[in-house]
């Protein structure tokens, strides 16, 4: 309990000082109204219910930990071992405090509401979600590489593998679109590759439902595939499409601008525009900005790459017979199974095969913040140490 009030003080002190000034003094957010003593246990549970159920200590010592996977803002992603399955999972650990802070809890619980919706071959499958007194739960199926780890590892790809990852994108974005979600955080760093090396598509924490035809505004995503991602001094900046980065309104073609990024990406080794730290720049570039196609490129890729950032919405490729009649797929049978059927050489040749390791841990529902910050993926004693105590 005690330890539930910290987070909340840390929470209701952020209120207070951002009420002392306001020129004039608004009421705290109905949550934060009665004193932090008076703080209903229960509620601070319900919360987060139904999407994130509570688990008992006892059901999470079925796992152990293998090693740290991902370190980001918002959480932490564990690679863990299920010993009732004998199966390796990852999970994705958020602190409760974190999501009310940035009053995300309505995105966090869609996040999981959709990929309990989504069950697609190309798709990162849900495996479960709870929550702990402090935190939150989701444990998807584990797999040992990203497409962005890949890309920077290799550079560009050969066309037949840029052709394999395009139809597979292909499909899931059609499936995703005749289900109303749009994706809005297409990029390189949530395909994650399976031991075979085909792409499962993850992290639906900025979808969203959206019928056919109707129109959002929110600037989310990741600036270089709103337009496209590269690193700059500063760290990480995000690329959106045009109507994205302007506020909208904008559709799923938004999807199909991003995935154009990626193929540009992949093929060229580099991207189409150069990332800028804000939007307002970020979209004069995207906006003023025709990306000059290498002569490597095949002419029919070329032809793809131009018809997906096409700067009109309305103009971009966004239908699935639209893409079977394309002169870049060719001869490709979209359909699942047979696409893998297909070998990925460039994957296969790159993973990982060393042995796994496990070290149990008493409560998973443990301090993460501090074990994170100085641990690196492969200190795995250190991190079963630091759970311990």
């Amino acid at each position: 309990m005690g330890t539930i009030r910290s987070g909340l003080e840390e929470l209701w002190e952020l209120q207070r000082h951002q009420c002392l000034h306001q020129k004039t003094l608004q009421p705290a957010p109905l949550l934060l109204e009665k004193p932090l003593s008076e703080w209903p246990v229960p509620q601070f549970i319900s919360l987060f219910l139904p999407e994130f159920p509570m688990r008992p200590v006892r059901g999470q010592q079925e796992l152990k930990i293998l090693g740290l996977v991902a370190k980001g803002s918002f959480g932490t992603v564990l690679k863990v071992l299920d010993c009732a399955q004998k199966a390796v999972f990852a999970v994705k650990v958020v602190p409760k405090v974190k999501v009310l802070q940035r009053d995300t809890l309505r995105q966090c619980k869609e996040e999981v509401s959709i990929q309990r919706q989504i069950s697609h071959p190309f798709v990162h499958s849900l495996g479960d979600s709870w929550q702990g007194r402090r935190h939150l739960f989701i444990m998807c199926s584990y797999c040992s590489m990203d497409l962005y780890t890949l890309w920077s590892a290799v550079g560009g790809f050969p066309e037949a593998s840029v052709r394999l990852f395009a139809a597979e994108l292909v499909l899931v974005l059609c499936y995703l679109h005749d289900m109303g979600i749009i994706h809005r955080d297409i990029k390189m760093e949530n395909i994650l590759l399976d031991e075979r090396g085909h792409l499962k598509l993850t992290d639906f924490g900025l979808s969203r439902r959206l019928s056919q035809g109707a129109r959002a505004y929110t600037i989310c995503g990741t600036l270089q595939y709103m337009g496209e991602r590269e690193a700059t001094a500063g760290g990480e900046v995000d690329l959106e499409t045009p109507e994205v980065l302007s506020g909208g309104p904008y559709t799923h073609t938004a999807d199909w601008w991003s995935l154009g990024v990626l193929l540009f990406s992949l093929a060229t080794g580099k991207f189409p525009v150069a990332a800028e730290r804000d939007h307002v720049t970020m979209l004069a570039s995207v906006t003023h900005c025709e990306s000059e196609m290498p002569a490597s490129v095949p002419q029919e890729l070329s032809l793809l790459l131009h018809e997906l950032l096409c700067q009109n919405p309305l103009h971009r490729l966004r239908y699935l017979h639209h893409f079977q009649v394309h002169p870049f797929f060719r001869g490709v049978a979209f359909d699942p199974e047979l696409l893998k059927k297909q070998p990925v050489n460039l994957v296969m040749e790159t993973q990982d095969s060393s042995p796994l390791e496990s070290m149990p841990f008493e409560d998973f529902d443990c301090d993460l913040e501090s074990l994170v910050h100085s641990v690196s993926a492969d200190s795995l004693l250190q991190i079963a140490a630091q759970l311990e105590t």
